[in-house]
């Protein structure tokens, strides 16, 4: 199943499932959730008794010598059962608040640690800002949920359970009656038009998600946005979302007006009946001015909390609504896993062997077939070849972002798909071509290779990457924030940041993708020649475009259409004449080009 946010959320997860989904972690609780309903029982307890106070006080009233003495003890009661309902209530919130803030910091954790355990397929496919608005009303609905279910719809059904008794045992049966078929009919009316407005209220939440993705897109491409100068076109796709979340809201808000009028109807007619039945009992004697202000404040406490017992469910089934794009999220199941009993990478030496692997991103279209070789342990082994031949897929295959469709892959003599995931990449460090950055200071984002590393460690790093200079330069020096994606730095900034977070982690295995492709020639000089230094130690897999770059590479493979179809030292490539060859000769005349265009565009000076 694939979760996306073009159409409805599947249907597959009923509104029952997603409540027990909550349950193991009221069960962590027990102690806290049973006294919490000891509180809870308590205060509607107190809340029936009331009325029934307040019939003996105004039947201790109206008699002709009533005893002052009796009245005030009354009274007494009335203030502390009162008193007696607010204080066990509270009792109650704040017994229940850890489980409450406990479950929602458990349910968010678990969303947010099985999204980073989701394969790289689904995060590339993802809309972020979809995600996390699922997520972010999610957990508003679980607050919600938790809150009121076991807080509202639970004692207001209790309350009404003792009214009613209350009113079958004391007075005649047609009270409860007339109450039953009032309560029946509002729960009804209830349940079918609000299931109605449901259709709204995820529509609402679908278009909410698209808009907030719309926007967080458009907002992290600022800069391109700017560039083809289509503010007007962004925000007319935002708005067209907007438009339709506007007219599921209209509709959502005039069928919560046709819902609180019918319901209104339904309580003030059976409010009317009653009070006739309590007025006629009066008037003929068999009832007391007392039992008609029973009847008349048990009305009031039983038909207000109903009311708002709709009010609940409503929200009750909205925050179900919210919650079921988050429990989808949970659904979704790992692509890559560890298997059961895996035992941790044992690197010794760090020899990597692809042994006649395939795989193909889509089973219509395959990148690679049969690629088979071999990174002895601190050789460096370099792979060229045009765009799309297949070279990053291979950095994506040996971190395990995706399973190998056949052949396999061996750090020393182990399968992969064996170990830990986690052992796995601990073991091996890169620096990719496209190098985004946490939106925090230079510092955190160095210190993420080893967050445990020391200061020095770090500054250390730094100046083997030749941007410790440039950091010193800064105003908050290695405090500087980077930005959103690291927008505030260069290119080439970017990239020896990642170049220090990576020997900050100080890999077995390395792996540079175009680790320099955003530098200028002078620092790529430089610091190519501390790569060299650093591969010295280390086995490594430089996937590269520009061939200068590999020259000194113990073994060049040259990659097409997702097969090696050359293998060989620099020389013994060139010597050979085949596509390594004509790779070299257009790079070079490439090289020789560029100044010359440079000259005659004017931006250097002709020597």
């Amino acid at each position: 199943m694939r979760i996306t946010h073009s159409g409805k959320p599947p249907s597959n997860r009923n509104d029952w499932k997603t409540i027990r989904t909550l349950l193991p972690y009221l069960r962590e609780f027990k102690g806290r959730v049973a006294l919490s309903m000891v509180f809870l029982i308590l205060a509607k307890l107190a809340n029936v008794g009331v009325p029934l106070v307040l019939k003996s006080i105004v039947d201790a009233l109206n008699r002709p010598k009533a005893l002052v003495v009796l009245p005030l003890f009354l009274l007494l009661a009335y203030g502390a059962l009162r008193l007696g309902n607010t204080l066990f209530a509270e009792l109650r919130d704040v017994v229940f608040a850890k489980v409450l803030q406990r479950s929602i910091r458990r349910v968010a954790l678990k969303v947010f640690r099985h999204l980073h355990d989701l394969a790289l397929r689904f995060h590339l496919e993802r809309q972020t800002g979809g995600v996390s608005r699922d997520i972010e009303r999610g957990t508003a609905g679980i607050r919600f949920l938790m809150n009121f279910m076991l807080f509202n719809i639970l004692p207001t059904l209790f309350e009404m359970g003792l009214v009613m008794v209350i009113l079958l045992l004391k007075y005649n049966p047609w009270f409860c009656v007339v109450t039953l078929i009032t309560l029946v009919a509002y729960i009804v009316y209830t349940l079918a038009i609000t299931e109605w407005r449901m259709i709204f209220r995820r529509t609402m939440n679908e278009m909410d998600s698209k808009a907030n993705t719309r926007a967080v897109d458009s907002l992290l491409n600022y800069e391109t946005v700017k560039y083809f100068g289509n503010e007007g076109y962004e925000a007319q796709r935002y708005d067209s979302t907007l438009a339709t979340w506007e007219s599921a809201a209209v509709r959502n808000q005039t069928s919560l007006s046709v819902l609180n009028v019918g319901q209104g109807a339904i309580i003030a007619s059976g409010v009317t009946a009653l009070m006739l039945m309590a007025a006629n009992g009066v008037t003929k004697g068999t009832m007391t001015l007392g039992d008609l202000v029973l009847v008349n404040s048990f009305l009031i406490q039983l038909y207000m909390p109903l009311h708002f017992l709709g009010f609940v469910y409503r929200e009750i089934r909205h925050s179900l609504a919210d919650m079921e794009r988050m429990f989808n999220l949970l659904d979704q199941a790992p692509e890559v896993y560890d298997k059961p009993g895996a035992r941790e990478l044992d690197v010794r030496n760090g020899t990597i062997r692809f042994e006649h692997v395939s795989f193909g991103y889509d089973a219509r279209r395959q990148i690679l077939s049969d690629v088979d070789f071999q990174v002895p342990a601190g050789h460096k082994v370099a792979v060229v070849g045009a765009s799309g031949a297949g070279k990053s897929t291979l950095s994506r295959l040996l971190f395990r972002f995706y399973d190998v469709g056949s052949g396999r892959i061996l750090i020393d003599g182990q399968d992969i798909r064996d170990v830990t995931q986690h052992s796995l990449r601990a073991a091996i460090g890169i620096v990719p071509q496209d190098t985004v950055l946490f939106n925090d200071t230079i510092y955190y984002n160095i210190a993420y290779g080893r967050p445990d590393a020391t200061r020095e460690e770090i500054v250390q790093v730094a100046r083997a990457a030749h941007i410790h200079q440039f950091i010193e330069s800064l105003p908050d020096k290695y405090e500087s924030l980077v930005g959103e994606r690291g927008l505030k730095l260069s290119g080439g900034e970017k990239q020896r940041v990642a170049i220090a977070r990576t020997l900050l982690k100080n890999p077995r295995v390395l792996i540079f993708d175009e680790a320099t492709s955003a530098l200028d020639s002078k620092t790529e000089r430089a610091i190519q020649a501390e790569l060299q230094e650093i591969a010295r130690n280390h086995t490594t897999l430089v996937i590269a475009h520009r061939l200068s770059t590999v020259m000194d590479a113990d073994q060049i493979l040259v990659m097409d259409h997702g097969r090696i179809v050359e293998r060989g030292t620099h020389g013994e490539l060139i010597v050979r004449s085949g596509v390594y060859a004509h790779l070299w000769a257009l790079q070079q005349q490439e090289d020789r080009e560029t100044p010359l265009r440079a000259v005659g565009n004017g931006l250097m000076p002709a020597r």
